[in-house]
């Protein structure tokens, strides 16, 4: 059974995956067909942030009624959400599809990681969020190697999202309900849970943190393939620094993962998050191809190693009768902080250089590791519920 909810929660990761990072190697296209500069394209990013507020509500719904149907649907929004993407005439038109395929593609993280944290024992719950990112690096990775086939037909890829839908079945009639939140059901208020003792501060720390290391992450990872297409590479190089990053990215999962139940969530996880800022602001720093090939590797990898890390701690900080909502509040954490990143990144592109403005976020970024030091250790302690 363990590893059955491994597996189609991996794939419902993929899937969700592979229709959130159509955008970022499609941008210079979608730009050019919508004749769009970079303040319309930050702008596009921000209110496509926003889309995970509408996860908030769904994700609490998962909490009183179950994980598998909520799984189920969100795999089905965002299929149908990439559907309607593909035949966007104009900017607004591609914004609400996107909102709508990123409050379900959020959705839809928050509960299979729920899902796999819940059915994992402790002693390999970081290797096995470690499985469910890199599922979720393979659906990138299906993008990345798919988009210069079509280059500059971005739609299709949109078009290819919609057979998602296929998955839907399998999802209803194959994953199991998790054990750990069975007994509880749906009882009480999942907020008023999050709210208590000690969660609460535990919120209002992870929350901090998830925003300010989104201020640089999202905007990089939006813009990352455009800021390469202003240095002069072309979309096969392009390609080929995602698919590097890409690569080096899922062969850093599996030991973040084994770092965290190793030695603890939380000593590795503030050393990466200094080292994926340090990396990530000397990636756009300059205008060499050199350092925007090795410093996007580096900050793939780490971020990479992170992921596993960060998943399985956050997981287990919160009660079993509130963990995916407390998984979609982090999310829109992420979310305010990406608006903030990307409206930053707007902001300074004028007088300093798209470039300069990201290394600018980065320096914002070093600085939510210091919240992780607030945080308790988890790693080998039984689920709070």
């Amino acid at each position: 059974m363990t590893l059955r909810v491994l597996v189609l929660c991996g794939l419902a990761a993929a899937l969700s995956a592979y229709g959130g990072s159509v955008l970022i190697l499609a941008l210079p296209a979608v730009a050019l067909d919508f004749h769009a500069p970079v303040r319309e394209l930050t702008n596009l990013g921000s209110v496509l942030s926003f889309g995970s507020v509408g996860a908030l509500p769904l994700a609490a719904l998962a909490d009183r009624a179950g994980r598998r149907r909520m799984l189920a649907l969100a795999v089905a929004g965002f299929s149908l959400a990439g559907l309607l993407s593909a035949w966007a005439p104009t900017v607004a038109w591609l914004a609400v599809g996107r909102v709508l395929g990123v409050c379900f593609e959020a959705l839809a993280a928050s509960i299979a990681t729920a899902l796999v944290v819940e059915a994992i024992p402790a002693g390999r719950r970081g290797l096995a969020v470690s499985i469910l990112t890199l599922a979720a690096g393979a659906g990138i990775a299906v993008t990345t190697i798919a988009y210069p086939l079509v280059v500059p037909h971005w739609r299709w890829l949109y078009l290819g999202a919609g057979a998602g839908l296929l998955a839907v079945p399998a999802l209803l009639a194959w994953l199991p309900e998790s054990r750990a939140w069975r007994p509880l059901g749906a009882s009480g208020s999942v907020m008023h849970a999050l709210l208590e003792p000690p969660f609460r501060d535990r919120l209002l720390l992870v929350a901090g943190y998830v925003a300010l290391y989104a201020v640089f992450v999202e905007p990089a990872g939006l813009l990352v393939v455009f800021f390469g297409s202003r240095l002069g590479l072309l979309p096969p190089e392009l390609s080929a620094v995602v698919v590097a990053s890409g690569i080096v990215g899922a062969l850093c999962f599996a030991p973040g993962g084994w770092l965290s139940d190793r030695f603890g969530r939380r000593r590795p996880a503030v050393a990466l998050t200094v080292l994926t800022a340090i990396a990530g602001g000397l990636a756009f720093a300059g205008s060499s191809r050199a350092a925007y090939w090795a410093f996007n590797i580096a900050w793939s990898g780490l971020a990479s190693a992170l992921a596993p890390v960060a998943g399985a701690w956050f997981g287990e900080l919160f009660p079993t009768r509130a963990r995916a909502t407390s998984e979609s509040v982090l999310t829109v954490s992420a979310a305010v902080g990406a608006v903030a990143g990307l409206q930053l990144a707007g902001g300074l592109e004028p007088a300093l250089g798209l470039g300069r403005a990201l290394a600018a976020c980065a320096l914002v970024t070093l600085v939510s590791a210091a919240l992780l030091l607030r945080l308790p250790e988890t790693r080998g302690l039984p689920l709070p519920r």
